[in-house]
This record gives structure tokens, sequence and C-alpha cells, in this order.
């Protein structure tokens, strides 16, 4: 049955951030409707914290924040920024939104989890609750029921509780898990491992690309690092672990390095890894944004960029488009875009056609690294 009042009936105006122009990406799932559905006529404590974990855009957070002290535990700076334009647009109240580094609140009555596509974050999340939840707190996991498997549900029970499973609805199933203080273990310590090529060493946080080995699109990436006396600022943008920014930054000692990502445990790995690699960590900085926004104009000679094409479970091209477009405004005169890719993604179409020039770098069999001067 539904609940008397629907994100739909309710008109919240939700959107996912960014949306280009003309573009229209609806901001809630079939899994955030079943959570708000199940959880409608449940009595909530307005004095005792609820946990929201990885809500994409703000629905759920929008929702709840009517029925109690509302905490949203996010990684992606992307779902903070489209939680707090949902929040305004609604004028809905203040909702607490932390990263999945951050202490939580003691003593939630209620923890909602939109499933990751990570299941590294998702340990991490179990784990990090186990450790917090008291045993009357109810703990419900959302997803495509695609996306909830029989190891999903092991996930639960080997690292919070009890679990069980609700039938499908709208293709979207919800997980009930039930806290076992007993199962609590101290919160495993960020994956660290080698680069005996490139003498580096890094360390990867749990929600952060290529978790024990160097992925080969980078491997290729860090072959072409150009080396040029002249380079005041680099940027790595999309720096993941930031071992792109921290190469740079070993060619050009004399450059400062600032890497970005929208993850802040990308950023937090990539702040620790210029603490282990590097002779003068100052030299780098990390830092979350979307994309270049606050980096001003006319400002880096070199931006070297590993574009995302998923955004959650969405295959896009957008962010690339956006990152390039970004860099262009970013780079001075004569600076240069380096962009390593797919082969099928056909980047060099895009940079041309933004800066009239592009040029292969080098290529293997699945990727190929391009370069666009300004």
């Amino acid at each position: 049955m539904k609940p008397e009042l629907t994100l739909h009936e309710r008109a919240l105006t939700l959107k996912r951030y960014p949306v280009r122009k003309n573009e229209t990406l609806q901001a809630w799932d079939a899994a955030d409707e079943y959570l708000i559905n199940h959880t409608q006529e449940m009595a909530l404590d307005p004095l005792r914290p609820i946990l929201i974990m990885n809500d994409s855009f703000g629905a759920l957070s929008c929702w709840f924040t009517q029925k109690g002290r509302v905490t949203s535990v996010t990684d992606s700076f992307i779902a903070r920024q489209g939680c707090l334009a949902n929040l305004n647009a609604n004028q809905l109240p203040h909702v607490n939104i932390v990263d999945c580094l951050a202490e939580l609140p003691d003593n939630p009555q209620l923890v909602l989890i939109k499933l990751p596509k990570n299941n590294r974050l998702l340990t991490w999340q179990l784990q990090q609750l186990c450790n917090l939840l008291p045993e009357d707190c109810t703990v419900i996991g959302a997803a495509k029921a695609k996306d909830i498997h029989t190891s999903t549900l092991k996930l639960f029970e080997k690292h919070l509780g009890e679990t069980k499973t609700s039938l499908a609805v709208k293709k979207a199933r919800l997980i009930f898990c039930q806290p076992n203080p007993v199962l609590a273990k101290p919160l495993p310590v960020p994956q660290q491992w080698e680069v005996p090529e490139h003498e580096l060493t890094i360390t990867n946080h749990a929600n952060v690309f290529s978790s024990d080995s160097l992925d080969i699109g980078a491997r290729l990436l860090l072959e072409h690092i150009p080396q040029n006396d002249n380079y005041r600022d680099i940027v790595d943008l999309g720096c993941g672990n930031g071992v792109i920014g921290l190469k740079a930054a070993r060619l050009n000692p004399h450059a400062s390095v600032t890497c970005v990502d929208e993850s802040y445990m990308a950023v937090a790995s990539c702040q620790a890894n210029a603490k282990l690699n590097l002779p003068t960590p100052d030299q780098l900085t990390a830092k979350v944004g979307n994309c270049l926004d606050g980096l001003e104009h006319d400002s880096a000679d070199l931006i070297l960029c590993n574009p995302p094409f998923h955004q959650q479970t969405a295959i896009t091209d957008h962010i690339a488009w956006q990152m390039f477009c970004d860099s262009k405004q970013v780079l001075r005169a004569k600076g240069q875009l380096i962009v390593i890719g797919n082969r099928h993604l056909g980047y060099d179409g895009k940079l041309r056609r933004l800066f009239g020039n592009v040029s292969v770098v080098a290529q293997n069999n699945k990727f190929v690294v391009y370069r666009s001067g300004k």
C-alpha cells in the first residue's frame, strides 16, 4: 500500500546534481520509495538520530528530515551538494551531512543504507555500524533486486547481525538486519601496496578505485607524464588515490600539484600518499570538489585526467565533458590537458571540438592517452 503522501504526490523538487541544460534526471529510485513506504507508519523518537547512508541525491534525507534528527553519511561531494540543493529547494530543515570517515552520532534509532556499488565500502560501513549501534536500532538496506546477492546478505550477516530480505517491489528489495554487538571488531586499516617500478607506496581507503594494485589505465598514463622546468601548477583531476599526481610531483619538483576528486575517501588517501611518498608533502594539495569548480581560470600549466564514465550506476559522458570544459578554463595559454580513456569512449572527438586540436600520445589495445593544448 502506498503511503498517504509519496515523493511524487508531495511534489518535492528533487534534482540530480550537476545536470546539463535540457537534461532531466530523476533523483530517486524504486528502492528509495520502498524504504519510505515501509517506514511510513514507524513510530520514531524525535530526539534519537536517524542515519542515512549513501543517499544519492538527497531523496531520503528530504523525506526523513521531517521525522527526526537526520545524519546523512556519504563519500560523495556531488551527493552532498545534491542533498543540500534539494533541501533548500523544498525549504526543508537542516540535515547533518558527514563523510564516511567521520564519527557518527551515538544511539541511533534507525539506519537506512542504500547499497553502494563497492562491497569494500559496504563492509567498512557495516563494521562501523556494528561498533556503534544499540540492539534496539532498526537497520534496513535497499537496492535494486538484481544488486542484492547471496554474497551481499552474507556480508550483513558476517559484519552486523542476523539478516532477512523482503519481497521485490518495482524491482527493488529491502534488507533487514538485527545488530549484534558480539560481532564488533576494530575497523580495518586502509589497504596498502607497492608500485615498485615507480618507487611508490600507495594507501587506499575502502571506496577508492583499484584497491590493491595499480589499474592498467593509470599504469599507461604514468609512463607519459611530461617533465618541464617551466611548469608552475599541475592538476590531477579525478585523482583517486593520487598516484598520477604523485608521479607528476616527483618529475616536476618545482611545480605545485593540486589533486581533485569528488570522493572524500579518495582525497584522504591522496593526502596520506603525499606524506608517504614525497620529500616535501606540501608540494601536493588534495581537495574535494565537483570537477574544477573553485579553481581560478588561467591558473594551471598541465592537467592530467582519467575521467569516470559512471555516475552511481548510470553510464554517462557528462562528467568527462564537464572535466574537459573546466580544464580549458583553468589552463593557462599554451597549457596542456592530457587525458586517458578506454578506446571506445572516443574522447578525441570531444577534445578536438573543445580545443580545436588533439593528438595521440600513447595507446594499447584498451586505452588511449590524448593531449590537447590551449
